[in-house]
């Protein structure tokens, strides 16, 4: 559906693929995440280094159960092409993941994933530089929209993946520039009494001007 976005339900389209035909809603499956992320075409140089670094990083995402989709709107047999491109360029990184097929652009209308300005040599329009994390629920649970001269950063999408992790877990939120390991903000919604309960380890207070309690650290250590 246009305009999907965080919260929506993702369409459960069914999609040609490097990998056969498949339905997404089947792909994400039970998974923690599923990460679909599209690109302005085959044979392009940013996406050439992006979707090798989703390769490179492909084994930090399965240990976290996050699947991968890619979306371009060349057809497979390009794809396949491009694949070994792909490979040769970043270090013999296998692209272990499907890349889904899109000539006719019906897959990024669904997806929210057409540029609003860019069109192809035929006029037709293209893939923006989009990324959807979906949940095992099927909803969406963070995007990002870059414009096609900006390569996404693989390590900020391994970040959020952690922070959206934790979240769905404890009743707390990450922090401006926060990355693993660093203490997290509970929740306004819990009181001092059941983060007592819920967060063992104890949490810190921050002294502010207000006399509010509401930023509370704490430091969480679970994995995946």
């Amino acid at each position: 559906m246009p305009g999907l976005s965080i919260g929506d339900t993702l369409p459960d389209l069914e999609v040609e693929t490097t990998h056969g035909k498949l339905k997404l809603h089947d792909y994400v499956g039970d998974s923690n995440f599923t990460i679909i992320f599209s690109h302005p075409g085959d044979f392009t140089p940013v996406c050439t280094t992006e979707l090798g670094l989703m390769a490179a990083y492909a084994d930090k995402f399965a240990e976290r159960g996050v699947k991968l989709l890619g979306v371009s709107a060349d057809d497979v047999q390009s794809h396949n092409e491009w694949i070994k491109d792909i490979e040769a360029y970043n270090k013999g990184h296998k692209v272990n993941y499907p890349i889904a097929a899109d000539p006719t652009r019906h897959i990024i209308k669904q997806l929210n994933m057409v540029d609003p300005d860019e069109k192809d040599s035929s006029g037709q329009q293209t893939p923006s530089r989009a990324l959807h994390i979906v949940g095992a629920d099927k909803k969406i649970k963070l995007s990002f929209l870059y414009p096609a001269s900006t390569g996404r950063n693989m390590d900020e999408v391994l970040r959020v993946v952690d922070s959206l992790h934790k979240a769905s877990h404890h009743k707390i939120a990450t922090p401006a520039n926060w990355k693993p390991g660093d203490p997290v903000v509970i929740s306004p919604t819990v009181s001092n009494q059941e983060a007592k309960q819920m967060f063992p380890q104890g949490y810190q207070t921050a002294h502010l001007p207000s006399g509010k309690d509401y930023m509370r650290f704490t430091n969480l250590h679970d994995q995946y």
